[in-house]
């Protein structure tokens, strides 16, 4: 009888484990589409590069962030999402594409010219696009509020980035993986 308790317990264990485990990848699963997002976020930062080195505009367009953010926490709190959670998610992408952005020009003024590129216009073609990428996600953002209010949340996201950068590993370079981890890293909202 000693011995079924035993095993009985080592079932248990191993299934708590299992389903934990399996509640793991499964929220690691569900940040992929925003960890997909967010890079596809920061792709688009070297074509605000470009276009900001045609123009000798400065990174820095603070006018431009505090529209974004405004635009985002007011799209966010249409979908019941925390204002504050939504500034600080929005605050981080933008960050981290600043840091593409310097890290690119400052290349580029190293080596005396940008890479050969049609002209970039910022306002009408790249806004757009980054209007739709912020649209997609709010959505995300929505669609993991559980998973991101989890005590998991930090391990969940690091994990779910590390899939993405697996699986791009020859598309994805250093600086974009550091940039990746900065534009999640308010993604959380449990402290």
């Amino acid at each position: 009888m000693h011995l079924n308790k035993r095993k009985l317990a080592m079932v248990i264990a191993f299934t708590i484990i299992g389903t934990n485990a399996a509640r793991g990848q499964g929220a690691i699963d569900r940040l992929q589409p925003l960890v997909e997002t967010s890079a596809r976020r920061l792709l688009i930062a070297e074509q605000v590069a470009l276009a900001k080195w045609d123009s000798g505009a400065s990174v820095e367009d603070l006018p431009r962030e505090a529209q974004v953010i405004t635009g985002a926490v007011k799209d966010g709190v249409s979908r019941g999402l925390d204002p504050t959670s939504v500034s600080n998610f929005f605050k981080a992408q933008i960050e981290a594409n600043k840091v593409i952005q310097y890290s690119l020009l400052a290349d580029w003024r190293r080596a005396g010219r940008a890479p050969a590129h049609a002209p970039i216009d910022l306002v009408a073609t790249i806004r757009p696009e980054l209007d739709h990428v912020q649209a997609a996600l709010i959505a995300e953002l929505a669609d993991t509020v559980a998973i991101r209010a989890s005590t998991t949340c930090r391990a969940d996201v690091a994990k779910a980035i590390g899939k993405y950068v697996l699986a791009h590993k020859r598309d994805v370079v250093p600086l974009q993986s550091i940039a990746l981890d900065r534009t999640l890293a308010a993604s959380c909202t449990h402290d």
